[in-house]
């Protein structure tokens, strides 16, 4: 198997000079751990991750070294370090230069990559372009899927057909899920994502049904955010009036 076949295609990106807060509030509203970083001509320049916001001076967390440590790392590792704890800018606090794969990367030689470089995601190019996403988690499906056919390969030929037409289904539809990913085994569609209402999630299951081939579809999406009643969310209610007290007057 290889990267296009369990890679998620809708990826969530944020722009070099957006600020931290910005790459805060996507990461929380689309529930993800990570985002690429892109130029203004749309290219790869780095990955921001929850990591990088641990050791913030926001919350009194950043890096603090006495005299005879600060010696020894010495000025550059000071300087970095500040820059990391203290930036406004998500440019500021990435790790530039990452570690990237192609479509066809096999994923065998993905996970030496992210057990060598110690990382949990790697985004997918095609050229220069961005075109997807490996993370830990897109690996489950994958390993699910072997582990329940144990046969010979190619026992679902059509599976990938079938994956393909699911995506190109939503391909363009305003309500898609975010960082979607679906999985196929014998004609039974998984379908892994976040959506905003579950109005979303009703089109994109009748979407991968109405697919040619497709048997099932399991739903694993998740509504993000949660709807307002499991928080007590809701309408106003009004409080009765309490009569006050001598306490109540202005000392």
């Amino acid at each position: 198997m290889r990267a296009h076949q369990i890679m998620s295609r809708h990826v969530i990106t944020v722009g070099v000079n957006a600020s931290v807060a910005e790459a805060i509030a996507i990461m929380l509203g689309h529930h993800v751990s990570g985002l690429p970083v892109v130029d203004a001509a749309g290219r790869l320049v780095g990955i921001v991750s929850e990591g990088d916001f641990i050791r913030r001076a926001e919350i009194d967390t950043d890096r603090k070294r006495g005299r005879w440590l600060s010696f020894l790392a010495g000025a550059d590792r000071l300087a970095v370090d500040f820059a990391r704890s203290h930036g406004r800018k998500v440019g500021e606090i990435m790790t530039r230069n990452p570690v990237t794969i192609a479509e066809d990367t096999p994923l065998a030689e993905i996970v030496e990559m992210m057990d060598r470089h110690h990382v949990k995601r790697l985004p997918v190019l095609r050229g220069e372009s961005l075109v997807g996403m490996v993370t830990r988690s897109d690996f489950l499906p994958a390993v699910a899927r072997l582990v329940r056919n144990a046969g010979p390969e190619g026992a679902a030929p059509n599976d990938d057909r079938i994956r393909e037409l699911v995506i190109a289904a939503m391909a363009d539809a305003p309500w898609r899920p975010c960082a979607m990913n679906v999985d196929v085994q014998n004609g039974m569609v998984s379908l892994r994502g976040s959506v905003r209402s579950e109005k979303a999630r009703q089109a994109a299951i009748i979407a991968a049904e109405n697919v040619p081939g497709v048997g099932k579809v399991q739903d694993e999406l998740t509504v993000y955010p949660p709807p307002e009643d499991e928080y007590g969310g809701g309408d106003f209610a009004s409080l009765p009036e309490e009569t006050s007290t001598a306490d109540d007057q202005p000392l």
